[in-house]
Order: C-alpha cells, then structure tokens, then sequence
C-alpha cells in the first residue's frame, strides 16, 4: 500500500481540536482496507471489528480474504469468522454485534476501527437503515426453502394477499425484496411500510468518526484482485469450499453466495478445469468491486474522505 496513503489515513483530531470517537474505513475488495486499518489500530492502540457480511462465516477463511491469525494477533479483532455458514446472518444481526463488540472497545477505554466493504453495515451503523423488526428463524428459514423449491411466483401472490399494497410496489421478479416483505408481515402481522422511514439507532455518529473510504485505481485493484484470487487457491480455498460443501448448507444460505463458491464448487464436482473456475471467480470479483465503488460513490456522505491507492 502507497504510504502516501497511510498518512492520510491515520486518525487525529477533528476541527475542533477533539480526537475522534471511531474510526470507519470503507472500500472495494482487494483495496487495502484491512492493511490501512492495522496500521491505524496500531497507532491508536485500537481494535478491529469487521464490517463484511462474508467474513463474518466460519470455514471460509481465504476465499473470503479474512485477515489471517498473524495478523489478528497484532491488534483485538472481532467478528470474523464467528458465524456458522448454517446460519443465514442479517445485517441486523450484525448491527446488534457490533454494538455490543463497540460498546466493549470504548469501555475498556480504546477506539474502535470499524472495516468492510458492505455498505449497508456502514449506513445501519450510523443510523441510516430503517429500525426493521426481528424475523424469527422458523419464519426466514421457511421462506428461503420455499423461494429454493417453489420460485418467486408462488411468493408474490401471498405477499398480494397479505400485504398487497407492497406487492404492488414491488417488481414481481425482485426475489430479495419480497421475500424480506414476506418475512415482516408474516412475523408482525404489519406491512414492512409501517416501518420503513423509521430511523434505527446510531452506533457511530459519522460527524464525530474519521470516515474513509478507500477508491483505488481500476487498473492496479483489477491487477489485485487477479493476483488474489491466485493466492487463495494455493492457500487451499478449494478445500475450504469442500469442507462447506460437506455441511450440506442449503443453497439460499449468504455463505453460499460468496464469490468463488459456486465456480470452484463446479470444479469439485468435474464441472469445469481449475483454471477456469478461477478466472470465472476473478471476473465475479472484478464485478463486484465495481459494484461496491458505485454503491460507496452514491450512498456515502460528505464527511467521508476518499483516499486514493
């Protein structure tokens, strides 16, 4: 990482003359996130909490490029990696985590360094999310099996029945959306619109956090993320997707999703030559950065920084 960078990304007082209560650090995969923030943990006598809803799942260490134990080692981390891929997370049980995780930081008197590439956290962190209900298990776990075995369809018409004002805002194919609509009116028994607009909590108030986002050049993160991808597989991310595969995780499940699974999985299984799994996997993550930019571009506010690398 250019030092150049490192220098500006380093904690300090705000204008006026007060030290910062948190550090955000945001950006695309393979941007140098969790390098910058090791530094300024370091610095500051800080600790870590991940903000990447796929390095919170066990099992997937190097496909989903989890600081490795050596590094964690250097400064507290938490929450990565503590997560069973049985389990289908949410961002707000990430939000209910991660306070507790940032609560324990400042009590024991250090700033808390908060580091990911997934946008929502960023925004339910600061209070930008919607203060959404808790989903049972029973009612997700359901839902997600008959989306796997049923498809869409069958899932609008209900919502039409039990909430048919948001089913007709909602586009007919927008699986993700339904099914979240599905899950609120069948756990509360109210349309999810009577709790959109309400404001959740703010864990961090950005005006009172150092806030970066990291916004690398195309080309040399596109020649980091090819170089990457290399590196996990000879770091045995093809045997971590076999041991994933062997728990039987249900398709719809987050962990499944993540980039690589669904590629090298066909590898395994003599699908496709390694080589052009991981190509396949390379421009997934090509993709997904891109992804990313526009989504910390559009979404993110004027007290964050962007850094160049």
């Amino acid at each position: 990482m250019d030092h150049t960078l490192q220098r500006q990304g380093r904690a300090e007082p705000d204008a006026s003359g007060q030290d910062v209560s948190a550090v955000l650090i945001a950006g695309p995969t393979a941007s140098g996130k969790s390098a910058l923030a090791l530094e300024i943990a370091g610095e500051l006598g800080g600790e870590i909490v991940n903000a990447d809803s796929m390095q919170v799942y066990g099992v997937l260490d190097r496909l989903t490029a989890r600081p490795s134990q050596k590094e964690m080692a250097r400064v507290p981390h938490h929450l990565y990696g503590h997560v069973s891929p049985r389990t289908a997370y949410s961002t707000g049980l990430w939000v209910e985590e991660a306070a507790r995780a940032i609560a324990g930081i400042r009590g024991r008197g250090a700033v808390p360094v908060v580091v990911g590439g997934t946008g929502l956290y960023f925004r339910a962190l600061t209070g930008g999310l919607s203060d959404m209900p808790a989903i049972p298990a029973d009612i997700r776990e359901s839902l997600r099996a008959r989306l796997e075995q049923e498809g869409i369809e069958p899932l609008h018409e209900e919502l039409s029945r039990l909430d048919p004002e948001m089913a007709g805002r909602l586009r007919p194919a927008d699986r993700q959306r339904i099914v979240r609509a599905l899950e609120v009116v069948m756990a509360t028994g109210q349309s999810i619109a009577r709790f959109q607009g309400r404001p959740g909590p703010q864990i961090i108030d950005p005006s009172k956090a150092r806030c970066l986002v990291l916004d690398p050049d195309r080309a040399v993160l596109h020649a980091r993320i090819n170089a990457r991808f290399a590196r996990m597989v000879a770091e045995g991310a093809v045997k971590e997707v076999e041991n994933l595969m062997a728990l039987g995780v249900p398709a719809q499940h987050p962990a499944m999703k993540a980039i690589g699974v669904g590629p090298i999985s066909e590898y395994i299984r003599g699908d496709l030559i390694l080589d052009e799994a991981i190509e396949r996997s390379r421009a997934a993550t090509r993709q997904y950065a891109k992804r990313q930019l526009t989504w910390f571009r559009n979404q993110l506010g004027a007290e964050w920084q962007r850094l160049q690398s």
